[in-house]
């Protein structure tokens, strides 16, 4: 089990390379730190970690491969979460939640990321 986890720990974090800088910063962030935290988590709780996380990666996949087939340049990226997914959602979690739209949705001004480009 440990093996799909890494591999699919470091896929979305391969797809995150796509997202606008300020959104894969904050992306990597939230990922490194939710798989860190559930390392010790029970057996029915990796199930259900592993799925929405795989869920994830299947959406942000299909985003990115659409994207990159339009010249504009990235569409809408992201899914909207269904109300009946919130009741599965404890009080800490949705507060992460609440927590990481405040974050994702300020204007790009906002964030202190300067991308190297100068890299050699």
């Amino acid at each position: 089990m440990a093996s799909k986890v890494r591999s699919l720990y470091k896929r979305i974090l391969v797809l995150h390379r796509f997202l606008p800088l300020h959104l894969r910063v904050l992306g990597d962030q939230y990922v490194k730190e939710e798989f860190r935290r559930h390392k010790r988590a029970s057996g029915e709780e990796v199930k259900i970690f592993m799925r929405e996380w795989q869920n994830y990666k299947e959406a942000l996949q299909t985003q990115v491969l659409e994207a990159s087939g339009d010249a504009s340049g990235p569409g809408c990226l992201g899914l909207d979460l269904p109300e009946e997914k919130l009741s599965d959602f404890q009080e800490e979690q949705i507060g992460q939640l609440y927590e990481l739209m405040l974050e994702s949705t300020k204007p790009n001004r906002q964030f202190d990321i300067h991308e190297d480009r100068a890299k050699k």
